[in-house]
């Protein structure tokens, strides 16, 4: 039988005293969380004990005596040995301080029922261990190297809800004296209570504007006008009004009263805060640009060029595709019939731009006050201007896809017929079916028709899904680049980086002392958590850009003409 002994590195030069600790139920192992040094009365460390388990929720106990030889203290073992009457223990550990070779602290032990036993001392650091969150490994074979164990769990949970026996420190005027990580004086205190104070006005100030920010959006979301469904529709569709939803949301959990319930709700409250900081931060930039050296006005101006280049290119493309496009043979009167009528749309859309130039800048101008707002607005503003300003382009795609897809099933529906077939659209299968000569002549008539036809709106549909699909790719930039700033864990990415044990998934040990007739000493160390697990398991859940469709299935989409909508879609969450 082997017993563990976790002993915290602080407590390797503490003065002779008391073992406070809790045993590990279920396993051969005590945590040692604290020293209480002599001289002190057990009638208050009992008391005190008591107390410190009323505050924190563990089972504490005198797990036994700790001696470091003092001259004139040469009777200190026998008493401390002694005490094991006064705090009965199923085991009583004592353990003593002699210094070895190269300095290093060796212990050495003794066992009230089973002086047998070997013994392991596993050294660790307690402010590491009390301020890390264990998480489970990955792998789905667990490594019981790596993997983080009941008892290891157990161990942390120990020394995490401990803290209260950690708020004596040598300052105190009390009866008792100990050792821990904060015996030498609570870390950073006179800071942190400047810090404390000073931060009260202003986290009133911060949850004021989060509440007011709050009852704003939710006001305006929840507007009648918003109820109507056209309204409601596009405010569904358009990415600025998704974004605001999403922050509404977002700011809702910051203002929230109710602490966090959890290590997840905390990260996850962090997360959405830096986030939230950053967005702000990196839109106020954008707006101190977009407002200096008059940029708007120059945007503004070169708007208008590019319009008319893009509506003049498109002019060019279907003159060309009312010719012989390649040195395809095309249908002559159906490619004359779909040139015009794409013309006359461009004519149309070169108007509406040239009646709306006057008001460009303005628009600009009060729009870019929104980014003032966090720079998701901005690239949502962004892509929602893209959206209105290739609207000819998503109507021609439209056309040619719906033409297409009319002549891609009548020719599966013709080719069905042929093979005496027919849909079933009750039972959703083909079934067979006897046709009599009429039926056959008629679909044979309009199977050549479509068939010498599909040429040509095919040509059309690909061009016209060729340019739709530049323009779905580069809305789809901006949309991951609004999803990557929502939903990236900038704070757990932070601790991992400069906090790393702050994040742990699991531990490794490295043997300091293998002498025969002496105890192994293990020096227990954190293994910090992965990157990419800190992404998987801290990112904030985010609105999917695009339905979630398979290669597979966008290639078939494209060949039958089924419209692709690049739309966000609220009630879809992706994490």
């Amino acid at each position: 039988m082997v017993l563990k002994i976790f002993f915290p590195q602080c407590c390797n030069r503490a003065e002779s005293g008391l073992l406070v600790g809790r045993w590990i139920s279920g396993h051969d192992s005590a945590v040692v969380l604290a020293v209480i040094h002599y001289p002190f009365i057990p009638g208050q460390v009992k008391q005190y004990i008591q107390q410190m388990q009323a505050q924190s929720g563990v089972e504490l106990t005198v797990l036994g005596s700790w001696s470091l030889p003092k001259e004139g203290q040469e009777s200190m073992e026998s008493f401390l040995r002694d005490l094991s009457t006064i705090f009965p223990q199923q085991r009583w550990l004592q353990v003593s301080r002699q210094m070895g070779k190269m300095g290093f602290i060796w212990h050495r032990y003794s066992l009230a029922i089973h002086p047998e036993e070997k013994v392991i001392f596993v050294h660790y650091e307690q402010r590491k261990v009390m301020l890390s969150q264990l998480h489970p490994t990955e792998s789905g074979d667990p490594d019981p190297n790596t993997e983080p164990s009941s008892e290891l769990k157990q161990v942390f949970q120990t020394v995490a809800r401990s803290q209260p026996l950690f708020f004596l420190d040598r300052y105190d005027d009390g009866p008792l004296k100990s050792t821990h990580w904060q015996s030498e004086g609570r870390e950073a205190s006179i800071i942190v209570e400047l810090l404390k104070q000073a931060s009260v006005p202003l986290c009133m100030l911060i949850s004021w504007l989060l509440a007011l920010w709050t009852w704003i959006s939710v006001s305006s979301v929840s507007c009648r006008i918003f109820s109507l469904y056209p309204l409601r529709f596009l405010s569904s569709k358009l990415s600025t009004c998704v974004q605001i939803s999403y922050r509404t949301e977002h700011m809702r959990t910051l203002s929230s009263p109710k602490p966090a319930a959890g290590h997840k709700q905390f990260m996850r409250k962090g997360n959405i805060l830096v986030s939230f900081l950053v967005d702000v931060g990196l839109g106020i930039l954008l707006m101190s640009w977009l407002y200096r050296d008059d940029h708007i006005a120059t945007l503004a101006n070169m708007l208008m060029p590019a319009a008319d280049h893009v509506a003049k290119e498109l002019e060019e493309l279907l003159q060309w595709l009312m010719g012989a496009p390649a040195g395809l043979k095309m249908n002559r009167a159906l490619d004359q019939v779909l040139g015009r009528f794409f013309l006359y749309h461009i004519h149309l859309w070169i108007s509406y731009i040239h009646l709306m130039s006057p008001f460009i800048e303005g628009i600009l101008w009060y729009g870019g006050l929104s980014v003032c707002l966090g720079l998701t607005f901005a690239l949502s503003l962004l892509s929602d201007m893209v959206a209105l300003l290739t609207f000819h382009i998503y109507c021609f795609y439209v056309y040619g896809a719906r033409l297409y897809c009319l002549k891609i099933y009548g020719l599966s529906s013709l080719w069905r017929l042929f093979r005496g077939k027919k849909w079933n659209v009750l039972r959703q299968r083909v079934d067979s079916c006897s046709y009599d000569v009429d039926q056959l002549f008629i679909g044979t008539l309009l199977f050549t028709i479509l068939l010498f036809l599909l040429p040509t709106t095919a040509l059309y549909y690909l061009v016209f899904t060729l340019l739709r699909l530049v323009v779905v790719l580069f809305q789809g930039i901006l949309h991951l680049s609004v999803d990557f700033i929502n939903s990236f864990p900038l704070f757990a990415m932070g601790l991992r980086i400069f906090r790393p044990y702050r994040l742990a998934e699991g531990v490794k040990f490295q043997v300091l002392c293998d002498e025969p007739g002496t105890a192994l000493h293990l020096l227990m160390e954190i293994n910090p958590l992965k990157c990419s697990t800190v992404v998987q398991t801290y990112r904030t859940p985010t609105y999917s850009c695009y339905p979630r469709d398979s290669w597979a299935a966008l290639v078939k989409k494209l060949f039958v003409g089924e419209l692709i909508y690049p739309w966000r879609h609220k009630s879809t969450k992706a994490d």
